[in-house]
């Protein structure tokens, strides 16, 4: 059985912690200028960085949605179940990964 309450704490954690990062990683997906006289291979690994960037900004975008989900659904008495085979989801699983729908199996 589920501890519910822990893992209500974990995930507003999450949420928080996650909010932060976006927050931080908000400020290196800002567009480079073209004025910007940083040179042609500066400019390069500039624009290179600015996309790694994109990319985990979109990642934690997608994990702060599935954590308030997981959230707003944990009241329910699916929450913990697996949505493809309908198992429990082990415990120390949604502890490390609460935005977790799919149990090890399935994922």
């Amino acid at each position: 059985m589920i501890d519910k309450e822990s893992l209500a704490g974990k995930i507003k954690e999450e949420i928080k912690l996650t909010r932060q990062k976006i927050s931080d990683l908000s400020i290196d997906t800002k567009p480079i200028s073209p004025e910007n006289a940083i040179g042609r291979i500066s400019r390069m690994d500039a624009i290179n960085n600015k996309s790694v960037s994109d990319a985990a900004l979109r990642n934690l975008q997608q994990k702060l949605k599935k954590l308030e989900l997981a959230l707003q659904k944990l009241p329910e008495k699916s929450f913990g179940k697996c949505i493809k085979c309908g198992q429990e989801i082990a415990e120390g699983r949604l502890m490390l990964m609460p935005e977790s729908n799919r149990c090890i199996r399935c994922a």
